[in-house]
């Protein structure tokens, strides 16, 4: 009878053991690097070995070659941005403007944004391009204007702002210039124009009021003057005559019987009673 001795060797096994431990663990990390998941409002930028690539990974979960590709999620939601830029103004004033821009990223090509100019676009872009767009305008304008004429001034830094940005791929949203400030010279300069035509306002609206008041008195002089002229022609001897017998039909109508006790003319008063 054959008996065959089975060589067990605790070494061999154990290796062999940790091998497929390995290659276990080597799987599922290539499983896992085999996927990614571009969070919601963002686009993924392939890079292939460092290079960008043309496609443009929507939101959501994508298939990628592990250690070979990596997915650079950009945002592409509405960003908001606050600027105060300093400028001058057509008639030389200088005008600090404080703008609110509201922007965002085109997610069909953010593969050129970033090879272009990488996610630092804020600083590099935007920024440079809101303080541009300020100044190229205001400088179309008066101090006065820029206050006077603010939503054409918005429309106008909104058209420049747009095309400086869709060069790089960026969509602009909408502006609101919040605020323009002034030296104090011309705050000044502003506050005393506003009393000196505030003084001039006043001093038209005296003079119609003196204006008006003066043809009132002229036009009632002028309606007693022909009243007065009205009588005077309506004045004749029959009238007076008239007006003489109306009196004295009502000194009759008064006259309760009785003769007075005193009675006067030339001589001094007598006292018809004695």
């Amino acid at each position: 009878m054959d008996e065959r001795v089975v060589d067990f060797n605790p070494k061999k096994f154990a290796s062999k053991g940790i091998a497929f431990i390995v290659v276990l663990a080597l799987l599922v990390i290539i499983a896992f690097q085999s996927f990614v998941i571009v969070p919601a409002g963002h686009s993924g930028v392939v890079l292939q070995l460092g290079a960008v690539q043309p496609n443009v990974l929507a939101e959501g979960m994508h298939f990628r070659i592990p250690f070979v590709q990596t997915v650079i999620p950009v945002d592409v939601r509405v960003s908001k941005t606050e600027s105060s830029q300093a400028s001058a103004s057509k008639d030389l004033q200088t005008v600090t403007t404080t703008v609110a821009v509201n922007y965002h990223l085109d997610a069909a090509t953010v593969n050129n944004l970033y090879q272009r100019v990488g996610l630092e676009f804020q600083t590099r872009i935007v920024d440079p391009a809101i303080g541009e767009a300020l100044k190229a305008v205001t400088a179309q304008y008066t101090a006065e204007e820029l206050i006077s004429k603010r939503s054409e001034v918005s429309i106008k830094v909104k058209e420049v702002l747009a095309a400086k940005l869709s060069a790089y791929n960026m969509i602009l949203d909408e502006i609101n210039i919040t605020e323009f400030m002034f030296s104090e010279d011309f705050n000044r300069a502003i506050e005393q124009k506003q009393i000196a035509e505030q003084q001039f306002l006043k001093s038209k609206l005296d003079l119609e009021r003196i204006k008006v008041e003066k043809e009132q008195e002229i036009t009632k002089a002028q309606a007693q003057a022909e009243a007065l002229r009205l009588q005077k022609q309506e004045v004749t001897p029959e009238l007076i005559k008239l007006r003489q017998i109306e009196a004295q039909l009502e000194g009759i109508k008064k006259w309760d019987g009785k003769l007075p006790n005193v009675t006067g003319g030339a001589t001094p008063f007598i006292n018809v009673g004695q």
